[in-house]
């Protein structure tokens, strides 16, 4: 049963009466990073017509494997950091108690199953003490986890600063720092601030002015072949390209904008839900431009797609929307979902002959159908 259910809703143990425009502006993030987990959950924000594009690539059966299943090993290395497997817990959330809970099991999965984890947005953090243990309690149970911390390109170009970005990195003593672009969801959330007039250089120089490893990242709409060039020209070392076919912000802002009764939001919302390139599409289009360490994620939904994501040129894989449903269920769905994902990702390399995440990469394969078309019009 989910905790947002109404006869086992999380209380909001640090909900206290407005006394000035700061709480004020405190409660309101809170209330969005709420709706944020509540809405995915309760409502259908999946892509409506779009999808991955992952249907369109074909693997090709190996009937003489010469490996046994128990040999095939997941293990890869990202960053500099070793990984038990191709994986990351992608971004999601924080700054609630909805967000304690959640963060502490997807911290305690990636610290027990030697995968990665990325925490929502921390800007909350900033804006209230209250709210930092909504995202710090990830390292506390995941001390040896490979954790990024997350802030928002609009907030970097609107001024955020570097010491305030170094709190946000101590803040789960992070080992990378994503910053991520989402024009779409900024243009459409009824509180957005779609103003990223000078990111690139913002991001150059916070690039120059921090140690850990910068990850730029998209949240559902894809990154291109030249932004990609672009960005690797600012001094990041990842990207996350993060495509089209999963969950849609564009919906999951169209709602909360149906919520305030703001038609224009609501309108835009509806007309860009499905808008953004496939992640299938972005993998190939990154990977053919760049020589840098990619991420893929956006609609990722078992073992077998993440094989394919590798196989097209990703090095990690991460995924969201699917840890955020069983952790919010219990425990013991969230630790069945992560042993089944492992055991889909070893299962198709052993079918493909594959014995490590090497050999994998080096796999053939066929594109077919809209993919194949829609990439040879773009070469």
């Amino acid at each position: 049963m989910s905790f947002f259910d109404e006869d086992n809703k999380v209380q909001d143990k640090v909900g206290m009466p407005v006394e000035n425009e700061h709480e004020s502006f405190v409660e309101q993030i809170k209330k969005r990073k709420r709706e944020g987990i509540e809405i995915p959950l309760k409502e259908n924000t999946q892509g409506k017509r779009n999808s991955t594009y992952l249907e369109y690539v074909k693997l090709i059966h190996n009937a003489l494997p010469e490996l046994d299943f128990d040999e095939v090993d997941l293990s890869t290395s990202f960053l500099g950091k070793s990984f038990s497997a191709p994986l990351i817990i992608d971004s999601m959330t924080g700054g609630t108690d909805e967000a304690f809970l959640i963060n502490k099991r997807l911290g305690q999965i990636a610290e027990k199953y030697g995968i990665g984890m990325g925490l929502g947005s921390q800007r909350a953090g900033l804006k209230s003490e209250k709210l930092v243990e909504s995202y710090s309690i990830a390292r506390e149970v995941a001390p040896n986890a490979f954790l990024i911390a997350n802030i928002g390109g609009a907030q970097l170009s609107e001024g955020l600063s570097t010491p305030d970005i170094m709190k946000i990195i101590k803040m789960i003593d992070a080992d990378a720092l994503a910053i991520h672009l989402n024009p779409l969801q900024e243009l459409i959330q009824p509180e957005g601030e779609p103003r990223f007039k000078g990111i690139l250089n913002k991001i150059a120089k916070l690039a120059n002015d921090i140690e850990i490893p910068i990850i730029v990242k998209e949240v559902g709409s894809g990154i291109s072949a030249d932004v990609a060039i672009r960005l690797k020209s600012s001094g990041i070392q990842s990207i996350n390209i993060a495509g089209s076919g999963g969950t849609s912000w564009a919906g999951i802002e169209k709602i909360r904008a149906d919520r305030q009764n703001d038609d224009i939001k609501s309108r835009l919302g509806e007309l860009f839900w499905d808008w953004g390139i496939p992640t299938a599409l972005s993998i190939l289009l990154v990977s053919k431009s760049v020589k840098m360490p990619i991420i893929a994620s956006g609609g990722l939904r078992n073992g077998l797609e993440i094989a394919k994501c590798l196989i097209l040129g990703s090095d990690l894989c991460a995924m969201a929307f699917p840890f955020l449903r069983r952790a919010s269920e219990s425990e013991e769905e969230l630790e069945n979902f992560t042993k089944s994902i492992l055991a889909e990702i070893k299962s198709t390399m052993f079918l493909l002959g594959a014995g490590n995440i090497k050999s994998l990469k080096n796999t053939r394969y066929i594109l077919t159908d809209k993919l194949a078309s829609v990439l040879g019009n773009y070469e």
